[in-house]
């Protein structure tokens, strides 16, 4: 399908093929018939990516924090890497669309195939020929309002939103400072609510254009009589004013609050500084609110990718019903926006789209779409070659996220003979920038590089909740698969995982699964068990992660993705039964009370080894970024060893001290070397199957812990027998 995107680093915009996007449970598959460029939200997007590395620093300090403290705790190299990654990528553009329902994903019961629907939010509107949205930001289009029109339903969210927070009454007058597209839909909005509207505008064109649209007085602000026309027109002062311009000075605000009435009310929907005088304000006792973009449920993950909708009766306009009641105004002809629909353009002339609303100061472009079926592009079929020591290794990797493009792609990339033949994402663009970036061959959808015979090798770096389904797959379809972690969130998914990898052993072929437990194979890890290599006792191991807060509404918090104990407690796990050597048999784990902040990310597992080791793991959510990220310590035979977050390691034996600097190094390279080496030669993966099985039961059990507040015995039987076990490396030697 055909898409419009942006170059990261330089801004520049272009037309391209990107595979269609993934239809999810809880979304709809949409053929766009329209999308509306903004000419203020987007090209101002475009022209911070136009600026320098340091004018984009400046624009964006809130970033530059960002970096500084992931360089704190991974190194200025890594931070360096991810910044780089970042940039060298393609962005979707759009946010304002409206099309046809091709499809409905689970658990969407009021969309059919043939709806026509108005589409919102960045990162699902976007100006491509299909899109896939979440059902919290489609709304239905009435059949007396044409889809172009529906096209600006989420611009026209926005300014409802505005108008909601001004707190307008019947007969109040309105300031609207700021006459672009979302100006002039405010004007309309603030007519038809009864009040007396201002717009006002430092362009005499738009000056013009307010009147025509509505406003009762239109005025320049260079006009030098401006503050006693409007002073005559309103009598005391206007009651509100709604801020829509976009600026770099504060200007804006200022004029404002100089207009304004007696405990007057600021409004902020553009993007402007609100360093207001406090004089100002403070004499007139001035109230200052922004307007949340669409409404509530912006920014709120549960929201809007979950599905989950506030009750009417606690939340009456949320995102949704916003657009709903803008697409109604459209409807009943109180909101007329047919005027602002003249400049259009095909999606093969993106470039051109963008370059005329900077020239001309249109207040936005109508990008037309193909009325004609997009089918997703074919999957190929090359011949099978097998795969040995001297051929290349041909990769196809599912999710594009930032780990998989800041860790994984560069270090595959410099392994050789290993080939980025196919990149596969939820969303289509995604995978167009993984592809250009990182130089995959094609980009296309999971099932047909699942399926496709010419890819040798499966990588899974997607989203928690997809993994399982991915490894289940590429087993059935016989490939070797690697999977960011977790393996499974569920006991019925791990399961499912070991009847394909136990079908395909019974069948007398060589099944390869691999987790990305990384810390094993780090050579902090091969020091200290060098140093325990001759013990004759149990162990005892304290492992102390300070994870650092990550709220709620975070997408690895939600149910689905089960979690940080489930996402993240495994890697700790693996390292400490990687150390131990032998199985475990019994976990306990305690939380404190999760409260409205955390979720059950403030956790200790406590894991009794089948030697009679013993492993404690902090896993905290409540500390603070400036201690180190990870401590681990072993206690065995009059020996200590100590790893601090992989930048030191310390030895104390028989009074003695040793003591080594790192390089921060985690293990990923290593493991991806071990990982394609072993694809390669059709050996078994790094990590013995049974003991993947093993962290997850583990998991599950301190999941069960948690919940019944007692020991939990690890459910573990190995997947394989020693029969099969026997058979699966005798068939290996055999060859």
């Amino acid at each position: 399908m055909r898409a419009i995107v942006a170059d990261s680093r330089s801004g520049q915009v272009g037309t391209f093929d990107v595979p269609c996007p993934e239809l999810r449970p809880g979304t709809v598959l949409v053929r766009t018939a329209f999308s509306a460029i903004s000419a203020g939200t987007e090209r101002n997007t475009l022209e911070t990516a136009k600026k320098s590395l340091l004018g984009k620093a400046i624009a964006r300090p809130d970033l530059v924090k960002q970096v500084i403290d992931f360089a704190k705790g991974n190194g200025a190299f890594a931070a360096y890497q991810k910044v780089r990654t970042r940039l060298d990528s393609f962005t979707s553009l759009g946010y304002s669309s409206a099309g046809t329902v091709l499809a409905s994903g689970d658990g969407v019961t009021d969309l059919q195939p043939g709806d026509r629907v108005a589409c919102g939010g960045v990162g699902y509107a976007c100006h491509s020929e299909i899109n896939v949205v979440p059902i919290n930001l489609v709304a239905k289009v009435p059949e007396s309002v044409s889809l172009e029109a529906a096209s600006l339903t989420t611009i026209g969210a926005i300014a409802i939103q505005g108008l909601r927070q001004a707190g307008v009454a019947f007969g109040d007058s309105v300031l609207v400072v700021g006459t672009g597209l979302l100006g002039v839909i405010s004007i309309q909005l603030a007519r038809a609510a009864g009040t007396r509207v201002i717009g006002l505008d430092r362009d005499p064109v738009r000056v013009t254009r307010a009147a025509e649209y509505g406003a009762h007085l239109a005025l320049s602000t260079n006009d030098p009589a401006l503050p006693a026309r409007v002073q005559e027109f309103t009598r005391n002062g206007p009651d509100v004013a709604i801020i829509t311009a976009a600026s770099t000075s504060v200007e804006p605000v200022e004029l404002a609050a100089k207009l304004l009435r007696d405990r007057g009310r600021i409004v902020v929907l553009g993007s402007v500084p609100l360093g207001v005088s406090r004089e100002l304000m403070y004499r007139k006792e001035l109230s200052l609110v922004l307007s949340r973009s669409y409404g509530p449920g912006r920014y709120d993950p549960t929201y809007e990718e979950a599905g989950i909708d506030y009750p009417i009766g606690y939340v009456r306009w949320t995102e949704k019903r916003n657009m709903e009641a803008f697409l109604d105004l459209m409807s009943s002809k109180v909101v007329d926006v047919r005027p602002l629909l003249s400049l259009r353009y095909s999606v093969d002339q993106g470039a051109e789209a963008y370059d005329e609303i900077g020239r001309s100061g249109a207040y936005t472009a109508i990008i037309q779409y193909s009325s004609a079926q997009v089918a997703a592009p074919p999957s190929i079929a090359f011949e099978n070659a097998p795969i040995n020591g001297s051929e290349e290794l041909r990769v196809g990797c599912i999710g594009a996220g930032n780990f998989a493009r800041g860790v994984i792609f560069p270090v595959l990339r410099r392994i050789p003979k290993v080939r980025f033949q196919a990149i596969a994402t939820a969303t289509g663009i995604s995978a167009f920038a993984a592809r250009n970036t990182f130089g995959f061959r094609r980009a296309i959808q999971a099932e047909d590089l699942l399926s496709s015979a010419d890819i040798d090798a499966v990588f899974v770096l997607s989203r928690h909740d997809t993994h399982a389904r991915y490894v289940t797959s590429a087993l059935l379809q016989q490939k070797p698969v690697f999977v960011e972690k977790p393996l499974a969130l569920e006991r019925q998914q791990l399961a499912a995982i070991s009847d394909a990898y136990n079908e395909q052993v019974r069948c007398g072929q060589r099944p390869f699964v691999m987790v990305g437990f990384n810390r094993r194979f780090a050579p902090a890890t091969e020091q200290l068990r060098r140093f325990f290599a001759k013990r004759q006792e149990p162990m005892l191991i304290n492992i102390r992660i300070n994870a650092g807060y990550l709220s709620k509404d975070h997408w690895s918090q939600w149910g689905s993705n089960g979690g940080r104990l489930a996402g993240e407690t495994c890697h700790f796990i693996d390292w400490s039964r990687v150390v131990v050597g032998s199985s475990i048999r019994r976990v306990y784990a305690a939380s404190i009370p999760d409260g409205s902040r955390y979720n059950r990310d403030n956790v200790v597992l406590t894991l009794s080894f089948s030697d009679g080791s013993i492993a404690n793991i902090a896993y905290l959510s409540n500390g603070d970024r400036a201690l180190g990220k990870e401590l681990y310590e072993v206690f065995c035979e009059g020996g200590v060893a100590r790893i601090d977050d992989f930048q030191s390691i310390e030895f104390f034996r028989e009074g003695k001290h040793k003591r080594a600097r790192l390089h921060g190094d985690k293990g990923h390279r290593e493991e991806l070397l071990l990982t394609i080496r072993a694809m390669r030669k059709g050996e078994q993966a790094p990590i013995p199957f049974h003991e993947l099985v093993e962290v997850s039961e583990t998991v599950f059990a301190a999941i069960d812990s948690l919940q019944y507040a007692m020991p939990v015995e690890v459910p573990f039987r190995s997947t394989l027998s020693e029969r099969d076990s026997a058979v699966l490396i005798n068939a290996g030697r055999s060859e």
